[in-house]
């Protein structure tokens, strides 16, 4: 009994000292802070390449409040953990980032620590932001650092616990972060390496495209950019789980990341269509290039056309046998069939071609049907009305799988009415 003991003593001192080594392990020091710098120390050009730097990295999207000034922080982000609130990212000294120093700007951005120490939720998706250049962040800071300065504190994130203690993060950095710039592949193209690092550093597009573990940290390997969900909003596969029915080409994909639009793809919606009005369609042509004939490499082979598709749809859509045929004639072909006809404001997307018929779950659809796209990443694409208050959920259901099976020719979507209550019950209708 008393050797029991003994064994019980040593084993928890070495729980406890272990405890008290990871502890300080975690610790961070603090970085000094400065006074806010002078717009003048920083180049014109330093200025202007940061500006679409930040664009790229979609910062306001993401440090912007409805109704808030820009950068100011306070959007809350909802996480199984609870609700995060961004941060201010203007120059302000008490509220913002105004006290910053660049190296305390590119340990956030490097490896998910404020100035002060505290670990950063991956919220903030520094997991891709730490792949950028040295230069490109020097030129990031310079932008934040001469816009207006903001003073705003947003509210004090909350998170139930254990995720409420922020030291916990360090655990989480040494599994899922790997710390650096991005190096090149020398077995690939200079515009192929040029477009990995665009969208694996500030453009993260994995960070919606791709799917999580339980720990919340993005899969890697060959899950990556397999599909993933944001804001609700299914992120559909980039690479050869794409449920495109027509492969993507790097003109199409080229001129999409420029106006939200592709003739054999369709409208940017929900969460991309921020993407591309804020930031994919501020950078150059040579960029979008690079993005594009990156994201193509990972495209599948397929042998469906596009004027197939579409031609075999119309032949259906005139056929008004079905009450999903009649609902599509009442409520959607007069924007959307591709026979010839008035043309209103805006483009004719084919909904025969459009992804979200071909992929497992049919939120995005019933998202756009209740809400429409009041908001287009370009503003000549035009806008689709919401048929919240007009449809009712087995209307709504009806057409969505006459459109699944006889446009796509997929099996239909199960439960169907009850996912469309579920959704606008849990949504609020466009802004």
């Amino acid at each position: 009994m008393i050797r029991k003991y003994k064994w019980l003593r040593v084993s928890g001192g070495i729980v406890l000292a272990l405890a008290v080594a990871a502890a300080l392990f975690s610790l961070q020091p603090e970085i000094a802070p400065i006074s806010p710098p002078d717009a003048a120390q920083f180049s014109a050009d330093s200025i202007n390449r940061g500006k679409k730097l930040a664009a790229l990295g979609d910062c306001s999207a993401c440090h912007t409040r409805p109704g808030g000034m820009t950068n100011s922080g306070g959007l809350a982000m909802d996480t199984p953990f609870g609700t995060i609130y961004s941060s201010n990212i203007t120059p302000d000294a008490t509220s913002g980032i105004g006290s910053w120093s660049y190296p305390a700007f590119r340990r956030a951005m490097r490896y998910g620590i404020d100035r002060h120490g505290h670990y950063l939720y991956p919220a903030f998706p520094y997991t891709s932001f730490t792949q950028t250049s040295n230069d490109d962040l020097q030129d990031l800071y310079a932008f934040l650092m001469t816009q207006p300065a903001v003073s705003y504190r947003p509210p004090e994130t909350r998170l139930s616990f254990p995720f409420s203690i922020r030291q916990g993060m360090a655990a989480w950095n040494w599994l899922f972060l790997q710390p650096g710039e991005r190096a090149p592949d020398p077995n690939q193209s200079a515009i192929w390496n040029r477009g990995a690092y665009l969208a694996g550093g500030l453009g993260h597009c994995s960070a919606c495209h791709s799917p999580r573990n339980l720990a919340a940290a993005e899969k890697h390997g060959s899950d990556a950019l397999s599909g993933g969900i944001a804001e609700g909003w299914t992120a559909p596969a980039l690479n050869g789980h794409s449920p495109a029915p027509v492969a993507w080409d790097q003109t199409q994909l080229q001129h999409y990341l420029r106006t939200g639009y592709s003739r054999e793809h369709g409208v940017a919606a929900g969460p991309m269509g921020p993407v591309i009005a804020g930031g994919l369609s501020q950078q150059s042509d040579e960029d979008l290039e690079a993005l594009a004939h990156w994201l193509v490499s990972f495209q599948p082979a397929t042998t469906a056309q596009a004027d197939e598709l579409t031609a075999r749809a119309e032949q259906r859509s005139q056929r008004l046998d079905s009450a999903g045929a009649r609902q599509y004639s009442g409520s959607c072909m007069v924007c959307h069939s591709q026979q010839k006809g008035p043309q209103l404001l805006g483009v004719r997307p084919s909904l025969a071609l459009n992804s979200n018929l071909y992929t497992d779950t049919p939120d995005n659809l019933i998202r756009i049907v209740l809400d429409g796209i009041s908001h287009p990443a370009t503003a000549n694409l035009g806008t689709m009305p919401g048929f919240r208050h007009q449809l009712s959920d087995r209307q709504i259901a009806t057409l969505l799988n006459w459109l699944r099976t006889d446009f796509a020719g997929q099996a239909p979507w199960t439960d169907l009415e009850n996912k469309v209550a579920d959704i606008r019950q849990n949504s609020h209708g466009a802004e």
